[in-house]
């Protein structure tokens, strides 16, 4: 391999680092404090408040608090849709996606006795992960990279917006039952830091796979 080859694959192995630490921090995130509230039982993680928030009388919004691991499982698989078939490392990273997705299921007793507005949308985004992540090997040779990119940045962009423009809607509503401000929770800021890391990749890997198709071309 000359030096040039090595040099691009160490920087894009650095590349792939920096995606695989915002999935990281994504993950860890929904994990940690969203809702840094007065007393121990009300400091919520990101998976509680989706459930928390319910009783508020905040309607469909709270489904936006389960989106970081359905982004990061829809990242992972579209990642994988780009690795051979022939890989022990691309099954078991689709398994893996839908596992990280699956973070966000919703409760059995939820499914019955709650309204589907409450955790469809949810379902269907895990099939919709399940279905990347199973169809990959099919459909992930027959698509140019560059689109794949783009709709990583798009997931990833969409992890960064709309759970943190719901914590913001929300936060007012908790101050008032509180009769006390809130904070944001570092929760909130390592999905956002992890969402950002991933679109940036993702946004570069797509503007170069642009200049190499232009290249070709030219």
């Amino acid at each position: 391999m000359s030096t040039d080859n090595i040099s691009r694959s160490a920087v894009g192995s650095g590349r792939l680092n920096l995606l695989f630490l915002g999935l990281t921090a994504i993950v860890a995130g929904y994990f940690l404090i969203w809702l840094p509230g007065p007393s121990v039982g009300l400091q919520l993680i990101g998976i509680e408040l989706g459930e928390w928030i319910k009783f508020l009388g905040i309607g469909s919004q709270r489904n936006w608090f389960y989106l970081p691991p359905i982004v990061a499982g829809m990242t992972i698989a579209l990642l994988a849709a780009m690795w051979p078939n022939d890989r022990v490392r691309t099954w078991l990273s689709r398994g893996l996606a839908v596992a990280v997705a699956m973070l966000a299921f919703p409760a059995i007793a939820a499914i019955q006795l709650e309204p589907r507005s409450e955790w469809l949308a949810r379902l269907l985004l895990i099939g919709l992960v399940l279905a990347t992540a199973t169809l990959g090997g099919w459909w992930g040779g027959r698509i140019r990279r560059f689109w794949i990119w783009v709709a990583m940045a798009i997931t990833a962009l969409v992890g960064l917006i709309l759970p943190t423009f719901a914590y913001i809607a929300v936060r007012p509503v908790v101050e008032a039952v509180l009769l006390q401000s809130i904070g944001i929770g570092p929760g909130v800021l390592l999905n956002a830091v992890g969402s950002t890391l991933v679109a940036g990749v993702a946004t570069f890997e797509a503007l170069r796979q642009m200049k190499i198709k232009k290249a070709a071309i030219g």
